[in-house]
């Protein structure tokens, strides 16, 4: 029996208290289901053009623009990342703190290489998700996300490259390697790398007047389950473009690019990089639980070690069937403003579900996007 998507999409955000959301879905013939549900702000509809901010959702497509330039000889995989950023060519690796509270460093044996970036094994982090790294970075006078060369230089890692995973500013570090690599500007070479060829022309760093008018209105989430309004205002100036999470999207343009994905990604690289783009590339380095520092911001994410879950050249991928239905090889990831997404070759589908929502993880949504995908898989997969 065909399921009634419409229905579980509109009771699973109902169930969440989501003032609206957005939900596309595809499969390698084309979309499969639209929704746009609720309200975008107090009285105004959800459409399927309504704008979010993506956060990390950017990853994807910084790293399908960095595998670009890997094809075209502009950077390599696993040469050192210093060739192309000087500033990493001495990181050091954090290793205590000191009597005196401070962080106590040593260098790292081994350099930094764009794999590593990529596949978020290079030893940095976010503070959002790395208790200690608050302090490190207030002790050496560092922002959350470096901005310069010099603050680049000074940020340290939490162990030596290659060693272990570790959710981080990695892809930012990626998207300035695109921007040296390239010639370009970041927004520029997003554009021409990935954006333009999809057609994804709702896509950018600062939004103009007519993706402003389309804005979903940001809203958190309470102690007591309640949802309220809580704006994020976007920034009038940009002191980087932050390769890691400073897009902004739709619905309709992300499916552009998990579609060209689903096809076999023809219409971005060939195959080696498609290769690199979709296995995993971190050896026995597994995915681990991202444990919340900062609960305004984030909830845990509970990755689930035993999968096996493991990173691509720019993805989230799954080695093994689990329980919840996902396929081995899934490719996923999502937004900190609970945006999600999933690319599912066994089954031949993709879909993306928008929320504009804090803090991270929210239980109650990604249980309205597995509802979703389920539906989804149910009915087309």
């Amino acid at each position: 029996m065909t399921p009634d998507i419409d229905t579980i999409l509109a009771e699973a955000v109902r169930a969440a208290g989501l003032p609206g959301a957005v939900a596309i879905a595809a499969n390698r013939s084309g979309i499969v289901h639209q929704s746009a549900i609720g309200e975008r702000a107090p009285g105004v509809a959800m459409t399927l053009d309504s704008v979010a901010r993506i956060a990390s959702m950017t990853k994807a497509i910084t790293s399908i623009a960095a595998l670009r330039l890997v094809e075209r000889g502009l950077l390599e995989l696993d040469d050192p990342i210093c060739d192309v950023l000087p500033e990493l060519t001495e990181p050091m690796v954090f290793e205590r703190f000191g009597v005196d509270s401070r962080p106590i460093l040593h260098p790292a044996t081994t350099p930094i290489t764009l794999r590593h970036l990529l596949t978020h094994t290079a030893g940095y982090g976010y503070d959002t998700w790395n208790q200690p790294l608050g302090h490190i970075q207030t002790s050496l006078g560092l922002p959350r996300i470096p901005t310069t060369s010099d603050e680049l230089s000074r940020v340290p890692l939490l162990f030596e490259p290659g060693t272990h995973w570790n959710y981080g500013i990695n892809t930012d570090i990626v998207g300035r390697a695109v921007e040296v690599a390239s010639g370009k500007r970041l927004d520029e070479a997003l554009r021409d790398e990935v954006l333009a060829p999809l057609g994804m022309h709702d896509t950018m760093f600062l939004t103009g007047p007519d993706q402003e008018a389309r804005r979903i209105l940001m809203h958190r989430r309470q102690d007591d389950g309640t949802v309220i309004e809580a704006p994020m205002l976007p920034p009038e100036t940009l002191p980087f473009m932050a390769g890691g999470g400073g897009l902004h999207s739709t619905a309709l343009d992300y499916i552009k690019l998990l579609q060209a994905i689903l096809a076999g990604g023809t219409s971005l690289v060939g195959p080696a990089m498609f290769e690199v783009m979709t296995t995993p590339q971190t050896g026995d380095v597994t995915v681990v639980p991202m444990v919340s520092a900062v609960p305004a911001m984030s909830n845990d994410v509970g990755l689930a070690a035993e999968l096996e879950l493991k990173w691509t050249g720019a993805f989230m991928i799954n080695t093994q069937a689990d329980a919840d239905g996902h396929s081995a090889g899934r490719l996923s990831w999502a937004g900190l403003c609970n945006t999600y997404y999933w690319i599912d070759p066994a089954r031949s589908t993709c879909g993306v579900f928008i929320a504009q929502l804090l803090p991270f993880a929210d239980p109650a949504t990604l249980a309205a996007f597995h509802a979703y995908e389920m539906a989804i898989n149910q009915a087309f997969g």
